[in-house]
């Protein structure tokens, strides 16, 4: 990530661009995610709970 300061801009102003950035990218999700090894078969298993309790979440608003 790469942040250039522009002409009278605060140092407040370009970390919040910075971190901006930084989140809109997913560099730290990204980070947090690969902490740990996972086996594919576990990766499998989470994202289908994760998709079968949006799908009754879904179900419940309407």
């Amino acid at each position: 990530m790469q942040v250039v300061q522009e002409d009278g801009e605060s140092f407040e102003n370009l970390l919040r661009r910075f971190t901006q950035q930084v989140k809109k990218a997913g560099v730290l999700s990204e980070f947090k995610r690969k902490r740990f090894f996972v086996s594919k078969g576990v990766e499998r298993r989470e994202k289908m709970k994760k998709s079968q309790q949006r799908q009754r979440r879904k179900q419940q608003r309407g």
